[in-house]
């Protein structure tokens, strides 16, 4: 106990003794403690950010049928039962789905009350499809998944016609379009869709039940689009975990590749400069430390005439590294944190989310640092009290 209470009168004695080069060896590991943990959080939520931001653009996975077309000539397609017959242990229920069934058919405009002539047939692309999952816009357009919800709300048939197949039927929202496969015929209320700027434009969307009765392929299926959550090589393990007979599962490479890439190099930047910075902040404490251990060789020479073992005085000096480490880290790595929401609400206009674990790991790697700063204080073992009290050098 009266060991313990000396260790601490003793500790006290040494952080309130230099006050100034303290004071410089706390700021600099401050410094360095804010801007380890600003990155090391952008680094942590940068993962996070970049693959919500790829799962904006649209499907990241597909689910087609095998290429057979060198052995028939009939359109490829599967059984809409398809996805429901997973492996085992494989969770499906929240990711976003939805399902294509591609064919031509015959449209025309039906003669209404402005128009009592009708429209020219025409051959266009019906695209018959269905979706499911929380956030169907990140598997189709949203102006499509809009238009498709106020749909569901009526009960009349409606499809939704791209911008190109509106001027080429001339139709406009509120009219009539007749879609005819041999025998078969629907008609359905036209509602434009805005320019979505690909092969949309061109098509014709229709409830895929309906589309499977025009079409005469009941539960059949062209493609499947899914938005699979996670990093590129959660999305990987997801693939290869779905074995579908008669199907082919491949990932949309310049999304889940572009996606590794980004954040490889992200992430390879971040982990540099941290390391950068931790090596100069450890110089910085190094050249403090270096000249409190010149101003301190006459304590150091007492506590060795009075009986003081070298190892117990080194331990004292490294102590006070540790906690001037512990300090620094505790109020530079907080304010880091908030440094790297402001951060990230600058470049990603979104503020970074905080992380728990970055705040133990900057603390810690800051104690490292600051220990390990303290080597210059290792000459005071070398120390002999006579030549102290002579005054040599």
């Amino acid at each position: 106990m009266p060991d313990r209470k000396m260790f601490w009168r003793i500790m006290r004695r040494l952080l309130s003794a230099n006050r100034g080069r303290l004071f410089v060896i706390l700021l600099a590991l401050g410094a360095g403690a804010a801007i380890t943990a600003a990155l090391l959080n952008l680094q942590v939520d940068a993962q996070r950010r970049l693959t919500t931001e790829f799962r904006t653009f649209g499907a990241n996975v597909v689910i087609a049928p095998q290429d057979t077309r060198a052995s028939t000539e009939a359109p490829q397609s599967v059984n809409d039962s398809l996805f429901a017959d997973l492996a085992e242990g494989i969770d499906s229920s929240s990711i976003p789905k939805a399902e294509f069934l591609y064919g031509i058919v015959d449209a025309a405009k039906v003669p209404g009350a402005r128009d009592q002539k009708p429209g020219a047939s025409t051959k266009v692309i019906l695209a018959g499809f269905g979706y499911s999952g929380s956030r169907p816009e990140q598997v189709l357009s949203p102006a499509l998944v809009a238009a498709a919800q106020e749909e569901a709300s009526s009960d009349a048939l409606a499809c939704e016609v791209g911008q190109r197949a509106a001027v080429s039927l001339q139709l406009r929202t509120g009219d009539m379009v007749a879609l005819t496969n041999g025998s078969r015929r629907v008609s359905c209320h036209v509602q434009v869709l805005p320019s979505i700027g690909g092969a949309e434009d061109s098509q014709i969307f229709l409830e895929l039940p309906a589309t499977q009765t025009l079409l005469d392929q009941p539960r059949r299926i062209s493609l499947i689009q899914l938005s699979v959550p996670g990093t590129p090589q959660q999305i990987q393990n997801y693939i290869a975990s779905l074995r579908f007979p008669g199907a082919d599962v491949r990932p949309i490479r310049q999304f889940t590749e572009g996606e590794a890439k980004i954040y490889d190099r992200i992430s390879g930047i971040l982990s540099a400069t941290v390391g950068l910075v931790l090596v100069l902040t450890a110089l910085c404490v190094m050249a403090a430390m270096t000249n409190v251990a010149m101003e301190r060789r006459n304590d150091v020479g007492l506590m060795k005439a009075i009986g003081g073992a070298t190892r117990r005085v080194l331990r004292l000096f490294l102590a006070e590294a540790a906690i001037l480490g512990l300090t620094g880290g505790m109020l530079g790595a907080a304010v880091g944190i908030l440094l790297s929401m402001w951060l990230g609400k600058a470049v990603f206009g979104i503020a970074a989310r905080p992380r728990l674990i970055v705040y133990p790991v900057a603390v810690a790697l800051t104690i490292i640092v600051a220990i390990a700063g303290a080597y210059p204080l290792r000459r005071l073992a070398n120390i002999r009290p006579a030549a102290v009290f002579r005054g040599e050098a």
